[in-house]
């Protein structure tokens, strides 16, 4: 289970960094460092399990049957990039603690942290595509919460939702391309993907693959054209930068293409479209960052440009390429991390990060200015620093390149043009900042940061010395391991010397080097007449862009929305019921609808008798509902008793008390509801309409009338079919005849719920928890004032209804004394109990006769409503002990929880686990976690229902008091009518 805590540690450290007070700054870094630490050691521990090209896998079965598993797998190359993530997490989290300042929502940062490492690290770890992907979203979510962490600012919100919008696309795109390669290897398990790299390269589908794989990977590792998100980004803390750009979210697209690379690479659509998408990264990044202004916007256009040169390594179709992409990787995180801390350390101490306002830190902050110079030097290539060898790679693979002459000759020169570019920032970003006349107009005076701060950048820069100086003894073996996972055992020859004598690679890096001074020197001049500004892709911004298309895909939804939608909700229900409609009869066009081969029972009386009353009920309600909505709503009611009695009829209780509930459920709601409507008010009262619209209003009714009959013929026709026919097999007498023997329970409906289809019930009272909580906070807004609900017991009169606290104090009419309404109030908090026993009693012998936690809950629910529609709204929330809210997590946390107890027994998700036991007195006691399950949906209904019916009552009851129009009076006396409202008059 050593891969599973490595995922899991971050995720649990999550959840309880969000709990720590706000002002434990050093908590929060310690339970963030630690989490990695732990991460850290558990990934060092599996290394001997990796070496010569072992591989450490564990499944965690999750539907069997279905052929659903929690797969996690460790090579060499994962293990590498584990540790990149974990080492740099813990470098990271020491730093933030002295980066972050005390008045910002630290709990908030490191809980994000944590999420997004786990993130990151279920990407590396993943042995399943699918799950991969999953994985590979949730790092987007992570990173946009934290870009977005000081979302006061408006380029935080921005810069975060437009990386959102970005690699959310390119994860669909990613999913899409996942599931054509599972679907040409047989499975979704990266061995067997790996394992069929020749049927996916000469199958028909491989170029969908590779350029939904290939839009994935580049939208997530900011590659040509879907850089222009990542400068953005920098409106996150420097912590979050450093971590980002170096081991995390950037690098997953380039690790993705690495995995792959034995089953997409070696055809030319590959090389054109891979190394075409990273040579544009290289020259284009690197040309940008040498006209920022910012320190962090350097260092993001030099993350592209890396990113671009890992990137047309491994679209060179060459293993020794893939081996120098995979050092690159390495390396770049150690100088990159190490610069993002630099440049957080200035503007810590500083209070800015503009070129044009620093100079001369090297007095002030002597440390930090060396550190800087190396890391920086390592990322121009200067030798003796790792950025040089794996530049020196490059180089080489670009010199030796078989291909058309413009390739050969061509792609050389680029490497060295973007080499120069490459030293021009690095001295810009060293010589601008820390040499020259020491700045005067600093927003603060420049020092030393604390030496734990220091800490993890001197750390970085040690390993850019000692990986430069002795390549072969440190990073040389495990180079070697990352490369086999991905090739296999043979490896193409290659040395980490630090010197190949003199040669052309050589040469290119001493020319790249010289001629990034000379135009560092021709920047100076350039930059002082027009600064900030890069000639000829100025006006080329991937931003403006990426705005013009989302206003475009919101004004072409808005005139759709305009074009199929309507206020009217007459108009919505007559596009939904006419497209339906349309559906159905679709597959019904060609062979008609078949016949059915059983005889037609003959008609009994008295059920003809009972739909008469139920039709009736319902024509009443259709002629009622235009001025007399409470003697609809009246009948509307019995058309469901009808309902009710028709399931009694034949043989489904369990469907007729369900009915029953929602039925009572559904009057209250409408009830509530009815005092949103408008008034009805007769035309003719006013004036005498034109013949036009009357001739307009009779159409729509003809026409509405001619669909209801239509539509209502179409499911009399299909239900007479399904009832008629003989049925031939199919899943019902399975589950009646196993729901004994398998479910452990005699009620067929309920084994089905709970058991058989525990998961689909789990998705639908999920979605019922969201639409509560939907409705909630759509409606919170109506609510009333606090105060109004905090009044001492006293002076509220229990008894005082919703309707007659809605309008008590305006209208004299609804004035009731409160011994009235006393008894009505009592007798409805004595039955509180009573249906709490009975909604107990439906949730405990569901599982073997009618009811059930769905009915239960309804029960409960229906009691609870009584009393907030006799006592009113704000008296009994002034009593309210358990909110609905609780009641919907705690709901949904019983469900997860019966299915995780079979998960950790290694069963099937959702599987029934059982104990019997003999207590005292009680005798044999039987007791299955499908009563736990029953028990969430229990709570969920109870707490859903609940919120939605208060939400909307406390809707109406601001509604019917802005309805009712108040008398001109003082300040004073307005203050005193108020008061005497909430008193309930």
């Amino acid at each position: 289970m050593s891969l599973g805590w490595i995922i899991l540690l971050p995720f649990a450290g999550s959840v309880c960094a969000a709990f720590l007070p706000s002002n434990a700054r050093n908590s929060e870094a310690w339970l963030a460092g630690a989490v990695a630490l732990c991460c850290t050691v558990l990934a060092a521990a599996l290394y001997p399990q990796v070496i010569g090209g072992g591989v450490v896998r564990e499944v965690l079965p999750w539907a069997p049957a279905l052929g659903l598993e929690f797969s996690l797998r460790m090579d060499g190359y994962a293990w590498l990039f584990t540790m990149l993530v974990a080492v740099m997490g813990v470098l990271v989290a020491i730093y933030a603690r002295y980066y972050m300042s005390p008045q910002d929502p630290v709990p908030r940062f490191f809980s994000f942290f944590l999420a997004f490492m786990g993130a990151m690290l279920g990407v590396v770890l993943s042995g399943n595509l699918i799950q991969m992907v999953l994985f590979w979203e949730l790092t987007s979510l992570a990173s946009f919460m934290l870009i977005a962490y000081w979302h006061h600012r408006v380029d935080a919100r921005r810069g975060a939702r437009m990386a959102l919008a970005v690699t959310a696309a390119g994860g669909l795109c990613l999913l899409a391309g996942v599931l054509i390669l599972g679907r040409i290897a047989g499975s979704y398990d990266l061995d067997a993907v790996l394992a069929s790299a020749d049927r996916i390269r000469t199958h028909p589908w491989y170029m969908a693959a590779l350029v939904l794989v290939a839009l994935g990977a580049l939208t997530k590792s900011a590659q040509f054209p879907f850089h222009f998100w990542l400068p953005h980004a920098m409106a996150a803390p420097t912590p979050v930068s450093a971590y980002l750009h170096s081991a995390t979210m950037v690098k997953a697209g380039v690790f993705l293409l690495v995995r792959l690379w034995p089953v997409l690479s070696g055809t030319e659509a590959w090389f054109w479209i891979i190394g075409g998408a990273g040579l544009c990264s290289l020259v284009l990044g690197a040309y940008a960052a040498m006209f920022q202004l910012d320190m962090k916007g350097v260092l993001a256009y030099s993350t592209i440009s890396h990113l671009g040169l890992i990137t047309l390594l491994l679209g060179l179709n060459s293993p020794l390429a893939l081996v120098a992409a995979i050092f690159h990787i390495a390396n770049h995180a150690t100088f990159k991390a190490s610069l993002f801390m630099a440049a957080g350390m200035v503007d810590h101490e500083t209070g800015t990060r503009d070129l044009t306002r620093l100079s001369g830190l090297r007095h002030a902050m002597p440390i930090t200015a060396t550190l800087a110079i190396v890391a920086a030097a390592s990322m121009a290539g200067v030798p003796l620093l790792n950025g040089f060898i794996s530049k020196e790679m490059f180089f080489a693979e670009t010199v030796f390149i078989s291909s058309n002459q413009a390739i050969e000759f061509g792609l050389p020169a680029i490497a060295v043009i973007a080499s120069t570019f490459s030293v021009a920032y690095s001295l810009r970003f060293i010589l601008q900042v820390f040499f020259g006349p020491p700045a005067q107009d600093l927003p603060r005076k420049p020092h030393e940061p604390p030496l734990w701060m220091l800490f993890p950048s001197a750390l970085l820069v040690m390993a850019c010395l000692v990986i430069g100086m002795l390549p072969e003894q440190t990073v040389g073996p495990l180079l070697r391991d990352a490369a086999r996972a991905v090739l296999g055992p043979d490896l193409p020859s290659y040395s980490l010397a630090v010197w190949h004598g003199w040669n052309l690679p050589l040469m290119m890096s001493l020319l790249a080097m010289a001629g990034g001074i000379a135009l560092y020197r021709l920047l100076g001049k350039y930059q002082r007449r027009a600064p900030g500004v890069a000639p000829l892709i100025d006006p080329f911004d991937g931003k403006r862009v990426f705005e013009f298309l989302l206003n475009s895909l919101t004004s072409a939804a808005n005139r759709m929305t305009q074009l199929l939608s309507s206020e009217r909700m007459q108009a919505q229900l007559l596009l939904l019921v006419g497209v339906a409609f349309l559906i159905a009869l679709t597959p019904l066009w060609r062979k008609g609808l078949p016949s059915g081969d059983l005889p037609v029972s003959p008609a009994d009386p008295a059920f003809a008798l009972m739909w008469i009353a139920g039709a009736a009920c319902a024509i009443g309600t259709v002629l009622k509902s235009k001025y007399e909505r409470m003697a609809a709503l009246i009948l509307a009611g019995g058309a469901g008793l009808a309902t009710c009695l028709t399931f009694v009829w034949f043989s489904a209780p369990d469907l007729a008390l369900t009915q029953l509930a929602v039925e009572v459920v559904t009057v209250v709601l409408i009830l509530l509801g009815l005092r949103w409507l408008p008034q009805r008010i007769e035309h003719n009262l006013r004036k005498p309409r034109s013949p036009q619209a009357r001739l307009r209003d009779r159409s729509r009714r003809i026409r509405d009338l001619v669909l209801s009959i239509v539509v209502g013929a179409g499911m009399a026709a299909l239900a007479y079919t399904v009832l008629t026919r003989q049925l031939n097999g199919g899943i019902g007498p399975f589950f009646v005849e196993n729901a004994l023997p398998l479910g452990g329970g005699a009620n067929a409906v309920n084994v089905i719920l709970v058991d058989f289809r525990g998961f689909d019930t789990m998705g639908e009272i999920t979605v019922l928890g969201i639409v509560a909580l939907t409705v909630y906070a759509l409606l919170r807004r109506f609510r009333p004032a606090r105060e109004s609900i905090a009044l001492p017991r006293q002076q509220r009169v229990p008894g005082q209804g919703e309707l007659a606290e809605a309008a008590s104090a305006p209208d004299p009419h609804a004035q009731l004394p409160a011994g009235q309404m006393m008894l009505p109030a009592v007798l409805v908090r004595l039955l509180l109990p009573i249906a709490g026993m009975v909604s107990v009693f439906f949730l405990l012998r569901g599982h073997n006769v009618p009811g059930g936690g769905f009915v239960g809950g309804l029960v409960m629910a229906t009691a609870v409503i009584l009393q907030y529609m006799v006592g009113g709204t704000v008296w009994a929330e002034s009593r309210t002990r358990i909110h609905p809210q609780y009641w919907i997590a705690a709901g949904l946390f019983c469900a997860m929880g019966a299915g995780l107890l079979a998960w950790l027994s290694a069963r099937a998700f959702l599987s029934a686990l059982t104990w019997d036991a003999t207590l005292p007195l009680l005798g044999e006691l039987h007791l299955s976690t499908v009563l736990l399950f029953d028990l969430g949906v229990y709570m969920l209904v109870v707490g859903a229902t609940v919120l939605i019916l208060v939400a909307l009552a406390h809707q109406s009851l601001r509604t019917h008091r802005k309805a009712v129009p108040l008398p001109e009076a003082s300040a004073e006396a307005e203050a005193g009518l108020q008061a005497k409202t909430a008193r309930g008059s």
